[in-house]
């Protein structure tokens, strides 16, 4: 029964990534592992979260899935708890490194995660508490040129729950100050780069290679 019930998070998982929009038309793994990008301050930001590993949300405004810093597993946004691998039991083991290896990077081919000055960069842009369908976030960027980031929340450290969905938005970098990783933080009046224990549940926004 055990198998059974993983399949059967696994098969709404992928259900959930793969149907978009308002009239639930699938979208292609190719539109998924895709983005048109948009360039501010000189870096190309995708207008997506990632999702599964190696694919985008279908729509901006699409909480994606949250990761441990220097990992490629996956960890569902709402409830249940549920990683790309079909587990429902939280790692709150934080992995090593100075940076975050390639081999594990969850973008599409062609993006990355972003480095602390890429993150800094962005807020420097321009930043806007706003929302979008429906969806509380940050727009960040001037004129034409700007990006909505949801307030996706994250997981905790101990045992992965749920926290400040709707109200704060935590996203990684892939750089480490003085043993903790720099991670963007946002709430409605509040926008700044901070340092992050690396086994908390993030989103992901790629930059461009």
């Amino acid at each position: 029964m055990r198998h059974v019930h993983f399949f059967s998070l696994n098969l709404l998982l992928l259900t959930a990534t793969l149907f978009t929009g308002c009239n639930n038309e699938p979208e292609t793994p190719a539109n998924l592992k895709t983005d048109e990008g948009v360039i501010i301050n000189n870096v190309k930001w995708a207008t997506r979260n990632v999702s599964a590993p190696g694919y985008f949300t279908g729509k901006p405004e699409d909480s994606g899935m949250f990761y441990q810093w220097n990992k490629k597993t996956g960890w569902s946004s709402s409830n249940p708890i549920v990683n790309s691998d079909g587990n429902t039991v939280w790692d709150n083991t934080a992995a090593a490194g100075t940076t975050w290896d390639a081999a594990n990077d969850p973008c599409p081919d062609g993006w990355r995660v972003p480095t602390q000055d890429e993150l800094e960069s962005l807020t420097k842009s321009g930043s806007k508490w706003t929302s979008q369908n429906s969806v509380n976030g940050n727009t960040f960027g001037g004129k034409s040129n700007t990006v909505f980031f949801p307030a996706t929340g994250y997981r905790g450290i101990n045992n992965g729950t749920l926290g400040n969905a709707g109200s704060h938005g935590y996203y990684w970098s892939s750089s480490v100050d003085s043993q903790e990783i720099i991670s963007l933080y946002f709430t409605d009046n509040d926008t700044r780069v901070n340092n992050t224990d690396p086994a908390y549940g993030f989103s992901v926004r790629c930059v461009a290679k």
